[in-house]
This record gives C-alpha cells, structure tokens and sequence, in this order.
C-alpha cells in the first residue's frame, strides 16, 4: 500500500515548481571474467531476472512504469501539428530525382574559391570539403581511381593492425576500383552525375548497400537475412556518382554508446587512438574523421550518429523522424530512428542530406511533413534570418557534464552567437527529464527485442557480445504495460517541447556529457558494460529521438587533452533548415583552428 503515485495532468503542470534533478546510475562497470560471469548469471533463469529487477528498482524504473497513473494517453510515434515554414530557406522537391536536389542545395552555398583552398600548403588545416574533390576531378589534378588507390593502401594497412582496430567490417578493393573507374571516365566524357560525383563514403553497417552484406556486426545476421538491393537513401546517393568504399564497423546492433566491439575489433578515436570514437555509428564518424572519406551514413536511435560525431570532432545531423526513408536498415520498423549523414563540414551535411531525404508514402500520408527545405547561406537576409533566432538554454540540465569544459565551451560558442549575430539566449525549463530516458530506453529496448526475439529464440542470442546480451535480459523484462506506459509518458513529454518551441527557435546543450572515454584493455576481448559513462554520453540526445526533432552536432573546440567537444542545436519538426542555418554560423565563428587528428590522411594530395 501507499506505492500508488498518479502525475498532474500535463496541462496543469506549474513549471515554476519543477526542480532539476542530477542523473544518478545505479549499475556496475564491468569487464573480463567479472563481465563474461555476470552475464552468464544474468541469463539464468529465476536468478537473473531477480537481479534485473533490483536494477530496475534502485533505478526508479518500475516505480515510475507500474505504480504511476499517466493521464495522457499513449503517442506510439511523433506527432506533429502543423509547422511554420522556415525563413530564408529553398524548398526542395523530395519526389523530384536526388542529383537536382543536390544542384539546388549547390546554389545555397557560399561563392567557392579555389585559391583559398588549394594555396599554400602551410596553411592551418582544414578538412578537405566535397567541393574540394569535385574541383580536383574537373581541374584535372587527380582522378577517382587515383584517390580510391590511396584509400585502399590506407584500409589495407589498417586491416593488418593487431590487435584488431577496422574502420570497415565489409571491404572489396576490387569493387571501389569499378566504382571508380566508373566515375572517372564519366569525368573524362565531361558528364559527372552531380557534385557528390566521384565522393567516397562509407555505410554503417546496418545500412544495406549492395553487394556487401549487413550484420549489424555480428557474426550471424548475414544468415538470416539477405541483401539483394541497395537501401533507398544508399540507392538515391549511389544515382548521384558516390562511391561507397563499404561497411562500416559499429556496436553490435547498435545497442552501445561507445563503439567497442569484440566480434571484428573496436574502432579507435582518431584524435586519441587509446580513447573511443562513441557509438554506435563508431566507424562512420572515424573514417570522416580521419580524412578517408568526404562523408558516411549512420543510424541515430539513441544518439548513435551524434555522440561519435561529436567524440571525434565531425558534424553528425539527425533528421526528423520520417524525413528519410528507412526502407533497407536493420531498424526500419522503431519509432525512434533515422539514417542521418556525417562530414567534416557542415556543408557536405547539406549535399548528402539533400540528396538522400525523401519520406516513404506510407509517412507522408501519416505525419503529413513539412516540405524539406535547406537555409539559403547566400541570402542578403541570412544574417537577418540568424540574428531572429531564439536559443532555448535549461541551464542546470546544460551544466551538468563531466567536466566544466565541456559547458563553458558551449557557453562560448554561445556568447559568439550573440556578439556577432545577435541570437538571443532564453532560459528554459525541460520537465521531467527522468521519465525522458525511462521512455526511451523502454521504447527502443522493446521494438529491439520484438525484431530480435525470432532470431535469439533459434540460438542466435548465444552468439551475441556479452554487452549486447546484457542489454537484451533488460530488453526482455519489459512488458507490454510498460512500452505502453512509454508511450504516454512520450506524448506527454511531447507536449512539454512544444511548448517550449512557441518560445524559442531552437534548444542548445552539449552534445555528449563527456568527451571520448579510455578504452580499458581488458574490454577489447569481452567488451564491458559501463552505465554511467552511457548516461553521461546519452545525456543530451535522446530527446531527439523519443520525440523525433532534427539535431545536429557541431565541433566547437577541444579540452584541455585535445578531446573533441560537440554542440548540439535541437529544432523544431521539419525544422532542419534552421539547425543547419545556425550550425553553420557556430562552424564559422567556432571552427577556425582545427586541430589535425592523430590519424589522419590525406588521400587528396597524396598524388
């Protein structure tokens, strides 16, 4: 008795009386032979879900799913009222074909000047851009087929490392080299398909993109499940001249944060090769991030485009759930993924971006989206535009990071926004942020295991990382009141947001609570589970993804090691145009004195 707790009404809620309360994670870290045994106790019947369960309980899971009456009812996927359109923006025609879209989004970026790019070699460094490739082939100065040489002896190489640390789980040599000499001759003929023409990029692992199998990297999925045709937004890149160099390495299904992975080696931060990249779009973010590719796609359900993005100092753009087709990835059924790009360059975002977006009939017809549109960055009125935008700050859940520099970094980028655009910062409140990540992780922990339960049930489950297989005795101990539960908790924090978004333009925060976190050795063999680094790196993201807004990572400096930090712009519905309006502000005004990473090759100038 006495256990019953019933929520306010969501309407009735006085924001005035909401109270920030610091995340508290009550789990262990482990590794080894701690980590294999504790998994083998976990998977046993009666002992194991005895220990789920106390977990659950000192987390405050249960008391919240089961013993709290939610009055709104459940919301099973976003839903959006109408939105305003954009200012300052170009609509795009996403039935149109993805190469005039990629021209269109051409015309909305600034005057290229080649003189700048291609001076001195003593000038500070900077990643080369797409249209720093497409200058290259058209002048003459190298060919597709030269780079893809370059980048095969560089994958090559790190192939052979030991122990293992592969950037890609599926390679052919032979197959970049067709899709290159394919490309030069069209730039021969003087008939390149697009811009993106000849522009290498790598796929996650999760994406199918033909011939290459996906696994989700693991060591069975390719079994039970073919790939006989690209994935839409792979085919709708591949129309445009891309070149894809193949599979990129991930956390095992995607259910991590970190990007460790036992099964083929666990990809390493290319600014500090002792450190995670993040996850689970762990190789994604690293091939970008060391030069090899202009760009890769990667899935975000729970941060996993972002936090790598923003561990290894690249720009990581989540859309709005919807906005991208999900046809041909492992996790085209959730209600809390996209596939979204990564690039050194918030530009480059543009061009993928707008040659891959496009929602399948069945969301248009269901969430009636906005038209896809990209900010004008050659517009008199984008200062205009910049200087109307309102930044949502909730300053305690801002602050709260592992280390100081992390929010005083964003803190700046912040100040530079308004000293040289005018954006005004407006203190927020974001309510019930616990009930946040209950919802999600319940939500996509139970649309996981209902994909995977066929599988796992045929013997597959054995085969999983140890991590993995932690997370699915988690997974499992949902019922099918507590997804429910999930759901309205979803539509009441959907509320919340929207009317925060009647104040502001858009919601900045860290992108990650901390930046790249050391490999221990001991879980290169078996992996490791370590919760509160997972709380720390999910921190800002998942509000994103219970509720389907666009976000976008952007680097804005480094910490006192030379770690990465990340900001994080949240918008409105549809509203992808505006984040990347301001994203590129904080780029320019952020992002003068990159730093080279570790590893990093330049496999433009190496001709």
């Amino acid at each position: 008795m006495g256990q019953r707790r019933v929520m306010v009404p969501v309407e009735q809620v006085d924001l005035s009386t909401v109270k920030y309360e610091q995340e508290s994670i009550q789990a262990p870290h482990l590794t080894g032979f701690l980590f294999r045994f504790f998994v083998r106790v976990v998977e046993t019947p009666l002992i194991g879900p005895s220990i789920i369960s106390i977990l659950k309980k000192s987390n405050k899971i249960d008391e919240l799913l089961r013993n709290t009456v939610i009055p709104e009812e459940p919301m099973f996927k976003p839903e959006y009222p109408p939105q305003e359109k954009e200012p300052g923006v170009v609509i795009l025609d996403e039935d149109g074909r993805p190469e005039d879209r990629v021209e269109a989004a051409l015309n909305c970026l600034p005057h290229y000047d080649p003189a700048a790019c291609w001076g001195s070699s003593s000038l500070p460094f900077r990643y080369w851009k797409i249209r720093d490739y497409a200058y290259a082939y058209r002048s003459g100065k190298v060919t597709p087929s030269m780079v893809a040489e370059n980048i095969i002896s560089v994958i090559e190489e790190i192939s052979a490392k030991k122990p293992r640390e592969p950037l890609l789980i599926s390679f052919d040599a032979e197959e970049v080299r067709r899709q290159a000499s394919a490309s030069t001759h069209r730039f021969e003929a003087g008939n390149p398909l697009s811009i993106l023409d000849g522009i290498f990029m790598a796929i996650k692992d999760d994406i199918d993109c033909y011939p290459h199998p996906s696994k989700g990297a693991t060591t069975w999925m390719h079994e039970v499940r073919s790939v006989k045709t690209d994935a839409v937004c792979v085919s709708r890149l591949r129309g445009c001249g891309v070149i894809f160099v193949g599979k990129a390495n991930m956390h095992e299904l995607g259910m991590g944060t970190t990007g460790n992975n036992p099964n083929y080696g666990t990809t390493r931060n290319p600014h500090a090769p002792d450190r995670y990249t993040g996850g689970s779009s762990s190789g994604p973010a690293a091939i970008v991030a060391s030069g090899l590719c202009s760009a890769a796609l990667g899935t975000d359900g729970g941060g996993s485009v972002r936090i790598p993005s923003s561990l290894c100092g690249v720009v990581g753009l989540k859309t709005t759930y919807g906005r991208t087709d999900m046809k041909g990835s492992l996790c085209d059924s959730g209600t809390v993924e996209i596939i979204g790009p990564i690039a050194s360059t918030v530009e480059d975002v543009m061009l993928v971006y707008a040659a891959m977006l496009g929602s399948s009939l069945a969301t248009k017809i269901r969430m009636r989206p906005s038209p896809p549109c990209l900010p004008n960055l050659l517009s008199y009125d984008d200062s205009n535009t910049l200087g109307s935008l309102r930044l949502g700050k909730y300053t305690p859940w801002f602050n709260d990071v592992h280390s100081t520099e992390i929010s005083d970094k964003c803190e700046d980028a912040l100040n530079l926004l308004s000293k040289y655009h005018g954006c005004e910062t407006i203190e927020i409140v974001v309510p019930e942020l616990h009930e946040m990540r209950t919802a999600h992780v319940v939500s996509i922990g139970s649309e996981c295991i209902a994909s995977l339960n066929p599988d796992c049930l045929d013997g597959k489950g054995t085969k999983l990382t140890y991590d993995t297989r932690t997370s699915v005795a988690l997974f499992r101990s949902f019922t099918a009141g507590d997804y429910v539960a999930a759901q309205c908790l979803r539509r009441r924090l959907m509320y919340y947001h929207m009317e925060i978004f009647k104040k502001v333009d858009v919601i900045v925060t860290p992108t990650t609570g901390m930046t790249a976190p050391k490999i221990p050795p001991s879980a290169l063999k078996s992996g490791e589970t370590d919760i509160p680094v997972t709380g720390y790196l999910m921190r800002f993201v998942i509000t994103a993804n219970l509720l389907g807004f666009p976000a976008i990572t952007i680097p804005i400096g480094y910490d006192k090691e030379g770690l990465p930090i990340g900001l994080q712009l949240i918008g409105r519905p549809w509203g992808e145009a505006t984040i990347l309006r301001l994203a590129s502000a904080v780029e320019k005004l952020c992002g003068e004195m990159k730093k080279k990473p570790v590893q990093y090759y330049d496999v433009l100038r190496a001709n």
